[in-house]
């Protein structure tokens, strides 16, 4: 069954890396609602991960389509010294197809499935630990991969470009003054434009739209606020569209463990709907 080779895999991910990873995640979710490769590009949705902040094990939870999770499944591996976890949709069908893996010591490897399922991985680079924050927009470069951008010490924002077979461009400078926000998030398209665009919420609790532009020189426009009172939240994070209406959401949660999604609208200013509760007790995690 497709479905249970799926899971095969996905497992089979975690335990080669040591690090939770976690590939055809989506596409066993898209296949349990009824879906089958080909047809066009979709927007992607992606599952997201929970590290055990007491035992270091990993949890996965897999989107439902209706804009929740599924039941969490639990991976027999523990993090280590892993940092981070990034799945990203090269060939825009919707489903995971990478995932960058980024280590504490700044090890940076890019893992994929081949055809039949099969789990590769390799070492793309060192020194990602100059980074506080790394994420994967999508597209910033007018290629089909998803690319990366990290944020220094500094506070300077910096694109490093994909390409097809893993590796990445020498980085690029986007600019500075990306050190007043508290957190980053963004995957895939808010606006409704077809381009990549991120979020950030600065220290009193404003959330920012950085609209994607599709100029690798300048993949953001200038920013325009989203709302406040974000700080009610301890972390954001963007796993795609989690409802299946073709436009990517933002998960929430809040201090006492509460999640919630903010269903995106595709439409500039207001991005993001009211807020919905899909869960609680995430308190004991560390979401990626």
């Amino acid at each position: 069954m497709i479905i249970g080779r799926r899971r095969h895999v996905l497992r089979g991910a975690f335990v080669a890396t040591a690090a939770a990873v976690v590939l055809a995640a989506t596409a066993v979710s898209a296949l349990a609602a009824g879906g089958a490769p080909g047809g066009g590009a979709e927007t992607p949705h992606f599952s997201m991960k929970g590290v055990h902040r007491q035992t270091s094990e990993p949890y996965l939870y897999v989107p439902d389509r209706e804009g929740g999770f599924e039941p969490r499944e639990h991976v027999a591996v523990g993090y280590g010294t892993f940092a981070d976890s990034i799945d990203v949709d090269n060939d825009g069908d919707g489903w995971s197809d990478g995932t960058w893996n980024l280590y504490k010591d700044g090890t940076l490897d890019y893992g994929w499935t081949d055809d039949r399922l099969a789990y590769h991985s390799k070492q793309v680079g060192t020194g990602w630990d100059v980074y506080t924050a790394v994420l994967s927009p999508g597209d910033l470069g007018g290629a089909a991969e998803a690319d990366l951008v990290g944020r220094d010490e500094d506070g300077v924002l910096w694109v490093h470009l994909a390409r097809p077979d893993g590796s990445l461009t020498a980085r690029t400078r986007v600019g500075g003054g990306w050190g007043v926000y508290t957190q980053l998030a963004g995957q895939g398209d808010l606006t409704g434009d077809g381009r990549a665009d991120i979020v950030a919420r600065d220290a009193s609790g404003v959330l920012w739209l950085h609209p994607g532009t599709g100029d690798r020189k300048a993949p953001f426009a200038p920013r325009t606020p989203v709302g406040g009172g974000w700080n009610a939240y301890d972390r954001l994070l963007s796993v795609g569209d989690l409802d299946a209406d073709g436009t990517a959401d933002l998960v929430a949660r809040k201090p006492n463990g509460e999640l919630y999604r903010y269903p995106g609208t595709g439409e500039a200013p207001a991005v993001l709907g009211k807020p919905v509760r899909i869960g609680q007790g995430f308190q004991i995690y560390d979401l990626l």
